[in-house]
Order: C-alpha cells, then sequence, then structure tokens
C-alpha cells in the first residue's frame, strides 16, 4: 500500500469521526460543561476570553508566527510528515513542562497558563502548516490556521459544521472578506473555552494541579496535531 492511499484511509475515518451523530455522553458533556461554565469565577473567563481575542488578532494582523521558512518543494509528503510528526512530539513536551509548572503554581498561575498555551499552540500551527508548503504570510491561509485550531477544540455539532468549511475550501476563499475585520471571535472563543474547560479545571485544584496540567496540556497539542495533520492531508489529496 502506498502512503497516499494510507493517509486516504486515515482521512476517511477521521472524517467519519467528525461528522457523526452526537452521541448520548457528548450531550451529557456539553450541558456538565455549561454547569461548569456558570461556577468558574468570572475573572477566569474574562481572562481566557481576552486571550483569545488577542489570539485572534495576532493570527489575523500580526507577523509573530511566520518566521518558519517553507521546506524544499521536491520534499516528499512522508518525509514532510515525519517533520510534523516530530514537532508535534516537541511542542506536546513544552506544553506539559509548561502545564506542570503553572499547575503546580496554585490558581493564578493556572489562569496564566491559558494564553502561554494558545501561543504554543499556535506556534505549532504555524510550522505545520509551513512544512506542508503553505505560505503562512497569507492572509487567507491564517484564517485557515484558524478554522483548524477552531475544529480541534469544538463540540460534535460545532465541528461538523468547520469540516464542512474546510472540506470546500475552495469555495470559501471566494467567500472571505479582503480584511479580517469581519472574524467572528465571539463564537471562536465561546467553542474553545466549552472544550477546555473540562480539561483543564482540575488544573486549579491544589496538590493535583501540576499533573493534571502536565497531562492535560500534552493531550490537547497532541490532539490539534493530529487535526492539523488530517486538515492540511485533506487539501493535499483534493489537489492532486
Amino acid at each position: 500500500m502506498g502512503y497516499d492511499e494510507k493517509i486516504r484511509i486515515e482521512l476517511e475515518f477521521w472524517k467519519r469521526n467528525i461528522l457523526k451523530k452526537p452521541s448520548v455522553f457528548d450531550r451529557l458533556t456539553s450541558g456538565l460543561q455549561k454547569k461548569i461554565n456558570r461556577h468558574i469565577p468570572p475573572k477566569v473567563h474574562t481572562t481566557i476570553t481576552s486571550a483569545i481575542k488577542t489570539m485572534v488578532q495576532t493570527v489575523l494582523y500580526g507577523s509573530i508566527y511566520t518566521t518558519s521558512a517553507n521546506p524544499p518543494a521536491e520534499m516528499s509528503l512522508i518525509h514532510r510528515e515525519a517533520l510534523i510528526k516530530q514537532k508535534i512530539n516537541n511542542y506536546g513536551k513544552t506544553g506539559a513542562a509548561e502545564g506542570g509548572i503553572t499547575g503546580a503554581g496554585g490558581f493564578l498561575m493556572s489562569i496564566a497558563d491559558f494564553p502561554i498555551l494558545i501561543g504554543i499552540k499556535l506556534k505549532l500551527l504555524f510550522e505545520i502548516a509551513s512544512l506542508y508548503g503553505f505560505d503562512v504570510r497569507d492572509f487567507r491561509e491564517r484564517v485557515y490556521i484558524l478554522h483548524v485550531f477552531q475544529l480541534a477544540f469544538s463540540s460534535q455539532e460545532g465541528g461538523a459544521k468547520i469540516f464542512k468549511h474546510l472540506e470546500n475550501w475552495d469555495q470559501q476563499l471566494l467567500l472571505l472578506p479582503e480584511k479580517p475585520d469581519n472574524f467572528d471571535w465571539l463564537t471562536f472563543q465561546q467553542e474553545y473555552r466549552d472544550y477546555i474547560d473540562l480539561a483543564k479545571l482540575a488544573q486549579l485544584l491544589p496538590v493535583v494541579g501540576a499533573a493534571v496540567g502536565a497531562i492535560a496540556n500534552y493531550q490537547l497539542i497532541k490532539k490539534l496535531g493530529y487535526t492539523a495533520m488530517q486538515a492540511y492531508r485533506m487539501r493535499l489529496l483534493k489537489e492532486k
């Protein structure tokens, strides 16, 4: 079996998993997240919302993440993905170390973990896009990156909608505004915040916070990396 055929099969399983109907567990989790939201201090919500808004603005307008050079055009896909998997593993370890330190530092440091973790995730996404050969200086590629980020941390229902946008990206490009002013960052931050609440809430607890922070960060980064690989594979195979 060739490498392209192998990843086509993986893509098909990934697609089916995203498009499946929400299970009873998914619905219960969503309800639990809403209850948790009501009990989390407003300061935490404000910090997360502000961090995500800043992240979106940085991605759309800034240049901080555009320094990676694209790999040679003749590099094979299997070679590119070997480098990408190594990047994901390295960033996962970095996120785990950061989560362990902030988790051990108590409530205030755990709050500070959210914007730091977002920065680590974004840097990883830009690295992945660049290694796949996409020019992250292009505003449209930055919007794609935000969609990938949102897909990785959305509910089952929300993820299916975002997947449709990515699956038909050629058509979506025609609908993109010339300027990024109209990006719906409010929906973006709500989906992300709801997703991470369950995974990260225990990091605020004493004693266990360090271990939880390390494990949660590692798993969140691995999930983001996996989602990004599938999303860019989908584009590359469609181009072929």
